[in-house]
Formats: structure tokens, C-alpha cells, sequence
């Protein structure tokens, strides 16, 4: 199943696509059965019912809405870095024999298709191509062997990094929480459409049209059930957490000379069997915001 969170004329709503065709509802239509978010405690059942709905409801032109995340508000984003090795090699540090866990938080997020945002503190805007886990069954504790059992679906997220101010400290929260630096989306694939833990898929990154990052999935070295067991050792998961799982090699900061994002580029990552999620880049305004 797929599923696109997407909003027309100001209101949100759900579509399933097939084929590429979107059929789905707003949120003001009587067969709206919810946002993906509010689906994802109810399980596969909750999930197939949804799919059925939206199936017979209309068509959706896909020029006439804007994508929205498909978990607007997650209740956790966890990244993970340095977890592919050839990417850990092209940066300043060990490879750890721990998960790099780091937050991101539900204000830096945008849809596909929304202007990745470059601070105007900044002129080192970085791109990471990654996979994105939503979380269906929460819990704590959670063993290797029944880890998978608990993933509700996989997406794709551009983790648009802020350099300079990642590297101000060791703690790399605030380079990664800018606002709208966030890509996520545009499709939530639930997990029989993909290998178990969505592993050996390629991971692509271009910038205005140029290959910069060309990886796999199945070379990630704590995979997506590894992630998630190591996870709830100190976290309770809850429906809707999303786990951004790392990107590999190519980054524009490790470049010689570096290559950064800048207004006017076009950045997309695409994960085979997935789809491809697709950001302008713009310079933040300058106005004062509340």
C-alpha cells in the first residue's frame, strides 16, 4: 500500500496511489478516514481499511494539491549518523560501534515539492539522502528478531544540513533543526511492498540533475531492525516516531571544493521501489517571524 498526505485549497487529506494515479479525500469529505498519523495506532487493519476507502474515492491531480509530510507531527524524529561506512570515511570522525543518535524535531519538516530553506547565517547548505522508518506497534524494549514486526512504513527524507553550525559544538542538534531543512515525504510505502527492513534499495541524490550520492540501503551498518531494538533500550516507540537511518557517501561538505546548496538549485532523493522526493532550495527571508 501507498499512501500520499497531501493538501488542497488550504485542507488536508489522504490519497492511496496506484500506478501512479491518486485517488483519496479531504478531511471535510465524508470518506476521509484520517490522517495517516491517526491510522498508523489502529495497525495493518486500520491501515488496509483506509486503502480500500480511498480507492473508491476521486481522482487527485497531483498538480492541484501540496504534498505534506506524511507524519506532519511526529511524536520523535531520531537520525542516525555516520551509518554508512564509506560516508563515516569522508568525514571527521571514527566509525562508532554505537548508533550516532541525534533529534530532529516536527518544525524543521516539509513536504516534497516545499523550498528547502538556507538560513541566512549560513552558505554551507548540505543535502543527505536517507530512508526514512515510521513506526506503527510502539513499544519498549524491543527484541532484534521482532523488531521489523514493528515498523508501519517507509519513506524518504532529504536531512538538509546547516554545516557551520553543526560543526559549532559536538552536539550536532542545533546544524540539523533549522526550519524547513527537513524534506520528508512524498510517499509512506507500507513494508510488503519492499525487502524485509526495506534493505538493498538504491539511494540516489542529485543536485539539478547531477548524481552526488549513489548508495545502497543494504550497506547501512546497523540496519533498520538493529535502529530500532537499540532504540527502545532507553526510548518507549510511539506511532508515528520516525527513525532517518543515515546517508551515504558524497556530501558537499566532504567535496574538494565543497559543494553546497544554494537558492534556485533543485535537490531530490530517490529510493528504488519507494519514489523520489523533490525540493527547490530558497534563501530564508529576511522579515522578522513570530
Amino acid at each position: 500500500m501507498r499512501f500520499v498526505a497531501f493538501e488542497q485549497g488550504g485542507i488536508a487529506g489522504l490519497a492511496v496511489e496506484r500506478a501512479g494515479h491518486l485517488t483519496g479525500a479531504l478531511a471535510c469529505d465524508p470518506n476521509y478516514p484520517g490522517s495517516l498519523h491517526s491510522l498508523l495506532a489502529g495497525g495493518r487493519a486500520a491501515l488496509e481499511a483506509a486503502h480500500r476507502k480511498l480507492s473508491e474515492c476521486r481522482a487527485i491531480d497531483p498538480t492541484s494539491i501540496r504534498h505534506l509530510p506524511p507524519v506532519a507531527r511526529p511524536p520523535k524524529v531520531v537520525c542516525v549518523g555516520l551509518n554508512y561506512a564509506d560516508h563515516t570515511r569522508e568525514s571527521p570522525y571514527e566509525q562508532p560501534k554505537y548508533p550516532t543518535f541525534f533529534p530532529r524535531f516536527a518544525s524543521s519538516l516539509i513536504g516534497c515539492g516545499d523550498a528547502l530553506i538556507r538560513p541566512k547565517v549560513s552558505e554551507q547548505f548540505d543535502y543527505e539522502g536517507e530512508l526514512a522508518v515510521i513506526i506503527g506497534r510502539g513499544g519498549r524494549h524491543i527484541a532484534r528478531d521482532r523488531a521489523l514486526d514493528h515498523v508501519a512504513g517507509y519513506s524518504i527524507f532529504n536531512e538538509a544540513s546547516v554545516r557551520d553550525f553543526q560543526f559549532l559544538s559536538p552536539q550536532w542538534t542545533v546544524g540539523k533543526n533549522f526550519d524547513g531543512t527537513g524534506a520528508f515525504g512524498p510517499v509512506f510505502v507500507t513494508p510488503d511492498e519492499l525487502p524485509p527492513g526495506a534493505k538493498g534499495l538504491r539511494l540516489v541524490t542529485r543536485l539539478n540533475g547531477e548524481i552526488v550520492q549513489d548508495g545502497n540501503t543494504a550497506d547501512m551498518i546497523f540496519d533498520v531492525a538493529e535502529l530500532i531494538s537499540t532504540l527502545s533500550v532507553a526510548l518507549t516507540l510511539e506511532p508515528g516516531d520516525v527513525i532517518v537511518t543515515g546517508t551515504p557517501a558524497g556530501i558537499g561538505w566532504a567535496r574538494k571544493p565543497p559543494l553546497f546548496m544554494k537558492a534556485g538549485d533543485v535537490c531530490s532523493v530517490e529510493i528504488e521501489r519507494i519514489g523520489m522526493l523533490v525540493n527547490p532550495v530558497a534563501d530564508e527571508s529576511v522579515q522578522a517571524r513570530a
